[in-house]
């Protein structure tokens, strides 16, 4: 079976209030941004020279927070019983 396929077999239960804080003001500042190559997920995107994050399809891996090399992510788990339900992994 495909990673990509093994991926779509999980489920998320989102919450309405993000896991994730995003400081944009020190995204602006970075020119590697590694949050968007890094992201398992493909949470982060950039559209028009601006870092964007969308937080429902999140992995819950904590990279984001590792790998940002300016401390513009707050990162804490979803409320219990939210996020993502991991299926074959």
């Amino acid at each position: 079976m495909r990673i990509e396929d093994l991926l779509n077999s999980n489920v998320w239960d989102v919450d309405y209030e993000p896991h994730i804080r995003v400081d944009f003001s020190k995204c602006e500042a970075c020119r590697e941004r590694p949050c968007i190559r890094l992201c398992p997920a493909g949470c982060f995107t950039e559209y028009g020279g601006k870092v964007m994050y969308s937080y429902e399809g999140c992995f819950e891996c904590g990279t984001c927070r590792i790998i940002c090399p300016h401390g513009a992510v707050e990162w804490n788990y979803p409320v219990s019983g939210r996020g993502i339900h991991l299926r074959f992994g």
